[in-house]
């Protein structure tokens, strides 16, 4: 059984279709015709949509300023200029001495998301995430108390619905059990582990694809190529993971035994979410924080198995490796998602279609319109929610490494743009008719939406402390550079940051017996991170460097939620109006009580 589409040509004039693009929802027909979930759920997407504006344009406006300083940087003006610095072999396939400064181009372009702009930036972010949620705050009442659902009780609701369909019902009470909570509780530590073994797997890729690349692309290109294949595998790779979530997540949430349908919900959603985020950011972890951390230093080098050496940073810094990945993965995710969305059910519905009518056409105007209705796609009591957890997944990527691709929120609202009216398409045009359901918010997802913005902080103070180079470059500018005692203006602070930032490894100290590319000429190369010339144990400059890291990274996540929780505050959660509204409600409420009372007296 399903509901039929009936009297939607409005719907499909003024809404479902791609020419409305910028018009504004139907919030009260939409809602009249699928239900409140449905009607919140367009109501909080398109605010979530308005609100990507000043954070897309605060975005573009920091990765523009970059290009400002894309000659003027005087460390990419040293690295372009470093023709005379040999980069060790980075690995076993390359045998060649890199000269510093062919990636003169690279130094450029990380330049453009790796400069101070990118703190303000995240700083700012981590506001307009409390703001965002606060606003929408205020939003979701005046919606609520307009469809004159304020005081809606959804227990009672549910507990309503059961006695009218089976007046034989029995109240099932809340319970517990500590053994379906540990079984629950290891099975979903062992899903989580196999997620961060796939973000393994695919460090074993990028090793064994570093080997294999070697031999198929020029040496400069080994490392992009490397990066974006492996990108893509990363992507097919939560393509599968996610439908296994799903199923281990549905599986768990029956196994614990909800109470309702919408504790079921509740409880499905932590738990599928919980899976999709370690599946999604599991490999921008690593390389956001151990990527080329662990590799030892050349001549001593970290092998996997003892066999491959484990792939390094792009010789622009890993924030380059960050950049790309983010870019990849969220173009990917919302380019060829959103085709799919659409294709998918748009040529499932055709081939029904034609089916249908090689076998002929039902007779009457009625039983057409119930055919016409059964070709539909089917849907199920999942489907907004499928809904829901992309839109979620995306906020994760716009906000949680947002330092590293001050992009993304301009990504995520022209993908918006589509997401909205392709949702609205799909809906009245491709899918049968939603099962009208109520609600006063978006339920557990906005528990999910503050829990991603405190990871936004952490994520983004840790990307800048650990990932960038903000920190050894104020370090050096302050401590160790020519303006360590004030600055000169005929000297830029900067100056000689890239020879003091690179140390020295004498190519006879190279244990690998097999000639490298140029040997003869070279006597030192230089490698990405701290340590002495004659023996490369770490300097006192790195353990200060460190330290610098964690006192930033405090102080950072400190002020950013010191703003949020601000923010908190400042923009209340429920508007003046609408609390007089509702007390305005009760006294009316309590005066008609106490008129019935007198007169029965």
């Amino acid at each position: 059984m399903f509901p039929l589409h009936k009297g939607e040509e409005d719907l499909k004039k003024k809404w479902a279709q791609w020419g409305n693009m910028f018009q504004e929802q139907p919030l009260d027909d939409i809602r009249d015709y699928f239900g409140e979930k449905v009607a919140l759920y367009f109501a909080w997407l398109c605010w979530y949509t308005r609100m990507l504006v000043p954070a897309a344009v605060v975005g573009l406006i920091i990765f523009l300023s970059g290009f400002s300083l894309f000659d003027a940087s005087q460390i990419s003006k040293e690295i372009c200029e470093a023709h005379n610095i040999y980069m060790c072999p980075r690995g076993d396939g390359s045998r060649r001495y890199q000269p510093l400064s062919e990636t003169c181009t690279f130094a450029k372009l990380t330049h453009l998301f790796d400069n101070e702009g990118t703190v303000v930036f995240a700083i700012f972010m981590a506001g307009w995430a409390t703001v965002f949620l606060e606003i929408w705050k205020r939003k979701r009442a005046h919606v609520v108390l307009h469809w004159d659902l304020y005081g809606w009780d959804e227990d009672q609701e549910e507990m309503a619905l059961e006695l009218i369909n089976c007046p034989d019902y029995q109240l099932p009470l809340h319970q517990h059990s500590y053994v379906r909570s540990t079984i629950i509780l290891i099975v979903s530590l062992l899903m989580i582990c196999l997620l961060i073994g796939m973000a393994h797997a695919l460090v074993v890729y990028r090793v064994l694809a570093v080997a294999l690349f070697n031999s198929a692309f020029p040496k400069k290109q080994v490392t992009t190529a490397v990066v974006v294949t492996g990108a893509l595998v990363q992507y097919v790779t939560i393509l599968i993971m996610t439908k296994i979530n799903k199923y281990v997540a549905l599986k768990l949430c029956d196994f614990e035994k909800p109470r309702t349908f919408s504790e079921r919900e509740s409880k499905f959603t932590v738990k599928f979410f919980t899976l999709q985020f370690f599946a999604h950011f599991s490999s921008l972890i690593y390389i956001a924080f151990i990527l080329g951390r662990i590799n030892g230093h050349p001549g001593k080098s970290v092998r996997l198995l003892g066999v491959w050496k484990l792939e390094e940073c792009h010789l622009s810094g890993c924030m380059m490796d960050l950049f790309l990945q983010m870019a990849i993965i969220m173009g990917l995710k919302q380019t060829l998602s959103n085709c799919m969305e659409y294709l998918g059910p748009w040529l499932a519905h055709k081939c029904r279609s034609m089916r249908a009518k090689l076998g002929g056409t039902a007779q009457g105007p009625v039983l057409r319109h119930w055919q016409q209705n059964y070709l539909l796609n089917p849907v199920n009591t999942f489907s907004l929610f499928d809904e829901f957890m992309e839109m979620m997944i995306q906020y994760g990527f716009t906000t949680i490494f947002v330092a590293a691709f001050p992009l993304a929120p301009l990504l995520a609202f022209f993908s918006n743009l589509v997401e909205i009216r392709l949702d609205a398409i799909k809906m009245v045009r491709l899918q049968r008719r939603l099962v009208p359901r109520k609600a006063k918010d978006i339920g557990t997802w906005l528990q999910v939406l503050e829990i991603i913005g405190v990871l936004a902080v952490i994520a983004n103070g840790m990307v800048i402390a650990f990932t960038s180079e903000f920190i050894p470059r104020m370090l050096y500018k302050y401590r160790y550079g020519p303006c360590r005692q004030g600055a000169h203006a005929a000297v830029d602070c900067l100056t000689g940051y890239i020879n003091y930032t690179l140390p020295v490894f004498y190519t006879k100290d190279f244990q690998d017996p097999v000639e490298k590319e140029g040997s003869e000429n070279v006597t030192e190369c230089r490698y990405r991170d701290y340590g002495n010339a004659q023996d490369h144990n770490f300097p006192e400059q790195s353990w200060v460097l460190l330290a610098i890291r964690l006192a930033f990274l405090i102080l950072f996540e400190h002020v950013a939620l010191c703003i949020k929780l601000i923010a908190a505050w400042f923009v209340p959660d429920i508007p003046q109006s609408v609390k007089n509204k509702v007390l305005e409600k009760k006294d009316q409420r309590l005066r008609e009580k106490m008129r019935t009372r007198s007169t029965d007296v």
